[in-house]
């Protein structure tokens, strides 16, 4: 008898291994390629039974599973959502190949910080894919994000020139943009979007509306987030091209990527020159990157990023205006910047749980040099300041690194739970060598969030809450709510119709020189600074068309913005501070319609209304800047459109940009003053052809109707310009 007892458990145990089965995931796109890092799940009866993510060969296992029927769902970003059943019996393999949908349907992760479909998003989201990328060739992000719904993109005329974002009524500062998981803003949001290139992004996703619950300060009216490519085939391969044009322009390029057992790696480069269409108009742009990925157990990945450029590039100034060239242009001003991002991230996935954890660092330095005092560039006092080009080198030096740590834990098929800790060291040098000594500003942060998320049946809830320690302006509590709702699930040319709505805030810290003062202009220092905040409320809803081809969003929007920063000097002393004072308020509509007619075509367009107006500003003197005043640089009327079309051996886009009449400034005292600028369309063409299965011709056509316009007063826009090159693959599949 005690034998008997001793061999059953031992025989039970073989049995069910007997009966347990493995079940093998292999998820690729719709040209066969594998995915790296999609989630995979496996449910029960509503249950999560096991949660992977895929290896550099696109496989997830899970192992053990006992003989039963479950459900497997597969979200990659980028692409619609899988869901099949499966049996396990013995090793049951399961070939997930994915496929493209609307923008409605489609797996995206910024506003949520885990993938979810765009349908399940209260929040506003908008993304460009690889493919379109390649057949846009922008030379840098602000000629990308361009083409998104809601943005409005400010580029100082030339290439590389100062590029900044404007969303919903909110300030250039209030974007949070962050580079395959490294924030790249200066302390306090500062960002050009003119001088980060491409090179070998993936995709972009682009959430509008506060989301500091989620990504903390700077996130006050949006984020937009970069994505690089993954190495993907088991033979290497390596892509290379180079094209030119009009301006002496000329771009060269490559790429080295594959993926081999537990191992996938792209290293890539590029360098792109120009002279540009004017005076001091030149540009040049040196990148180098790294994307790396090991499985380091079943369950364990690390994965490496690393991102440098170095850029150089001339600066005229503001002298054309609405079609005038009132002033001579800057012929020796000119700015550099270099910037080196890192990030080291270990990511676990099992039962229920995903971890993640990750190292990052970034540092940015920017320098401006005038060293010549032109005499041309004079305007007349009383108005003016008379000659205006005073000699300076301003500098920039700043590190973030820090580590962050997000938990996310499946519950239900239904349910979702994230949770996260994020540590941050600022640090940095801002100031004028000419006028020393430069201000040094240093904050360490911590943070605590959570969020849950619900999608039962019809309904989705999104809740969330940041808890922030900045070191500066001391405890901060920022919440986030959102609902969605399924009104009725049509058929036919009417299809799905989903309500929305969102209460959220947003909080943006002082930059360094706010905070800590900069001595030798005689800024002093305001330790007791609040951060800014907005408080952002969203409805809308969201309707489908003809079997759910098409969507068209609605959204309105309403943001107060409080506490923001103004200067205020003391005329007796020459010393000044910044302090919290002014508020302003924009509200409006954005209009969006996207839609894929046949897999070979599709399309966004949108539509923003805009309106915006300064409540209180008691420090300014500028009647531009002074309470009852119109915000600068946002236009009431704005759109973009994209249309991509993709076959075998040929392909194009057509992108197209409308601003409305804005008001602006010249800030020099002209006379008569420049209050505005006025309203443009602006069209870009895209082509390509594979002229052999391995080598593609290609063109590219910016402004393609020769419209003179101006983003920023003072700034014109690059008249037409062409580009075209070749583009080649080696190796691969």
């Amino acid at each position: 008898m005690r034998s008997i007892r001793i061999l059953f458990p031992i025989l039970l145990a073989l049995t069910s291994t007997v009966h347990a089965a493995d079940l093998r995931v292999r998820v690729t796109d719709p040209n066969n390629a594998v995915i790296t890092g999609a989630h995979v799940a496996v449910y029960k009866d509503g249950h999560v039974v096991a949660l992977q993510t895929t290896t550099a060969e696109g496989f997830a296992i899970v192992k053990g599973l006992a003989d039963a029927e479950y459900s497997v769902e597969v979200l990659a970003p980028g692409f619609a959502v899988f869901t099949a059943p499966v049996s396990a019996h013995g090793d049951t393999p399961l070939d997930a190949k994915l496929s493209v949908a609307n923008a409605a349907s489609t797996v995206t992760v910024t506003a949520t910080r885990t993938p979810l479909p765009n349908e399940f998003t209260p929040a506003s989201t908008a993304y460009l894919m690889s493919s379109e990328l390649v057949n846009m060739q922008p030379v840098e992000a602000g000629e990308a994000i361009r083409f998104l719904p809601g943005a409005i993109v400010a580029n100082a005329g030339q290439r590389g020139g100062l590029t900044s974002l404007f969303v919903r009524g909110g300030e250039s500062r209030y974007n949070k943009v962050i580079v395959d998981g490294v924030t790249i803003n200066d302390p306090g949001g500062t960002f050009d979007f003119g001088v980060v290139p491409l090179t070998e992004v993936d995709r972009i996703e682009f959430v509008r509306g506060a989301e500091s619950t989620l990504y903390g300060s700077d996130a006050m009216t949006s984020v937009v987030q970069f994505f690089s490519r993954n190495g993907t085939t088991r033979t290497p391969e390596l892509r290379f091209g180079a094209d030119g044009g009009t301006f002496e322009t000329a771009r060269g390029y490559a790429a080295l990527s594959g993926a081999i057992s537990r191992f996938d790696y792209n290293i890539f480069g590029e360098q792109f020159n120009t002279q540009g269409q004017g005076i001091n108009d030149a540009f040049s742009n040196s990148s180098l990157g790294a994307n790396l990925g090991v499985q380091l157990a079943p369950k364990l990945y690390f994965r490496f990023h690393a991102r440098h450029n170095n850029s150089f590039i001339g600066v005229p100034g503001e002298w054309w205006f609405n079609g005038q060239p009132l002033l001579p242009p800057d012929e020796d001003a000119r700015a550099r910047q270099n910037n080196f991002l890192s990030s080291a991230e270990l990511n676990y996935a099992g039962g229920k749980w995903q971890h993640r954890l990750t190292g990052f660092e970034y540092n940015h330095r920017r320098t401006d040099v005038d060293t010549v005092q032109e005499p041309g560039r004079y305007v007349a006092p009383p108005t003016g300041f008379g000659n205006f080009d005073f000699p300076y080198h301003s500098l920039a030096d700043i590190n973030r690194a820090g580590l962050d740590y997000q938990g996310d834990y499946w519950e239900r098929s239904w349910a979702r739970s994230s949770f996260g800790y994020r540590f941050e060291d600022e640090n940095g040098f801002v100031g004028d060598t000419t006028s020393p000594p430069l201000g040094h500003g240093l904050r360490r942060n911590h943070s605590l969030y959570g969020q849950q998320v619900l999608a039962w049946h019809r309904a989705t809830v999104i809740a969330g809450v940041r808890y922030e320690h900045n070191e500066s302006f001391g405890n901060r509590g920022i919440p986030e709510a959102a609902a969605s709702y399924l009104l009725w699930n049509g058929r036919g040319l009417l299809g799905a119709f989903r309500l929305r709505g969102r209460y959220a805030e947003g909080i943006k810290e002082p930059r360094f020189e706010e905070t800590f003062g900069v001595g030798g202009f005689g800024i002093i220092a305001n330790p007791n600074l609040k951060p800014e905040t907005n408080r952002s409320l969203e409805a809308g809803f969201q309707q489908s068309f003809v079997a759910n081809k098409y969507a068209l969003n609605a959204v309105y929007f309403n943001n107060q913005f409080r506490d923001r920063i103004d200067f205020t000097f003391d005329p007796s002393t020459f010393e000044g501070q910044y302090v919290n004072v002014n508020k302003s308020f924009a509200q409006g509509a954005e209009f969006d319609l996207q839609g894929r007619p046949t897999q070979r075509v599709q399309f966004q367009a949108a539509y923003v209304y805009t309106s915006g107006q300064v409540l209180s500003a008691p420090l300014q003197f500028s009647p531009l800047l002074r309470t009852g005043a119109p915000l600068l640089r946002r236009p009431r009327h704005s759109g973009n459109l994209l249309v991509t079309y993709t076959r075998s051996k040929f392909g194009g886009t057509l992108g197209g940009t409308f601003l409305g009449r804005r008001p602006d400034s010249d800030f020099l005292g002209l006379v008569p003053s420049i209050d505005h600028t006025a309203g443009y369309a602006r069209f870009d063409l895209g082509a390509w052809y594979a002229i052999h299965p391995r080598v593609t011709a290609y063109a590219n056509i910016e402004n393609l109707l020769n419209r003179k316009y101006e983003d920023v007063a003072g700034y014109p826009g690059l008249k037409a310009n062409f580009r075209a090159g070749l583009r080649f693959r080696l190796g691969g599949e």
